[in-house]
């Protein structure tokens, strides 16, 4: 598994908070997502965006590119903080990251998340049908990118930026399009799947199939917006996690 890097996974600034929000990234995206989040959610909430290596302080450490040993060092240095009740927030492959360590963190030492909030991605156990594109030569790989959207096109058009970035997009794509899913039994945690009416990436139906991941209680919410519908629309989201993280704290 590898020495744990010394820079920060997760900044903690609450002591002793009812419930912990861990959020999860996109593929190429940061915990600066997640930066506003605490003004719209519970203050008896703490959100604790997660630092992936590869970007933002940890621009200098190599990403994961799968996602297994990802989820066993993210347990590793999470888990002194599981201590409270605590919660995971991930969209695209965060969601992807966030099922497989809830699955982990189950396995291996009986804990669950009190939810499970998954965006934009669909259910693990539905085949991916589109080509790979991790593997493409350069300029390929990077109209794959512009294509999804989620990469300002600022980025993609300043050449010495977007030679820094690259590996870890590749690394992202990596770990994304080289997941396999292996069948357990559904969790016990409740689940709730976010997408955006016009993403055409994810479907309805593909978002309604991580009913069959948990034995507790399943709720879909559609917003609008395309697959990144949480930088438009995120006081919609916010709104949605806000009622239900409200919820677990009674």
């Amino acid at each position: 598994m590898g020495e744990v890097p010394s820079k920060p996974w997760v900044v903690f600034a609450k002591v002793q908070p009812r419930l912990r929000l861990f959020c999860f990234p996109y593929a190429g995206g940061g915990s600066s997502l997640f930066r506003l989040w605490s003004n719209g959610l519970p203050p008896e909430v703490e959100v604790c965006p997660v630092y992936l290596p590869g970007r933002e302080i940890r621009l200098n450490e190599a990403a994961f590119t799968h996602i297994s040993p990802l989820v066993q060092t993210m347990a590793q240095v999470l888990r002194p903080h599981l201590n409270t009740p605590f919660a995971f927030f991930g969209h695209s492959m965060g969601a992807l990251i966030s099922f497989e360590l809830a699955r982990y963190l189950r396995r291996n030492y009986r804990q669950l998340p009190t939810h499970l909030f998954v965006s934009s991605h669909r259910a693990p156990q539905l085949p991916r049908l589109d080509p790979d594109t991790y593997n493409l030569p350069e300029p390929a790989f990077i109209d794959a990118v512009y294509r999804l959207g989620g990469t300002p096109q600022e980025v993609l058009q300043h050449e010495e930026l977007l030679q820094i970035l690259l590996p870890t997009l590749r690394a992202d794509f990596t770990l994304c399009e080289t997941y396999l899913y292996a069948k357990e039994e559904p969790l016990a945690c409740p689940i709730t799947a976010f997408g955006g009416e016009q993403d055409h990436t994810v479907s309805v139906q593909q978002l309604s199939a991580w009913r069959e991941q948990t034995r507790g209680v399943f709720t879909l919410h559609m917003l609008p917006g395309g697959h990144f519908f949480l930088h438009k629309y995120q006081g919609l989201l916010l709104q949605a996690l806000s009622g239900q993280l409200g919820e677990l704290e009674h």
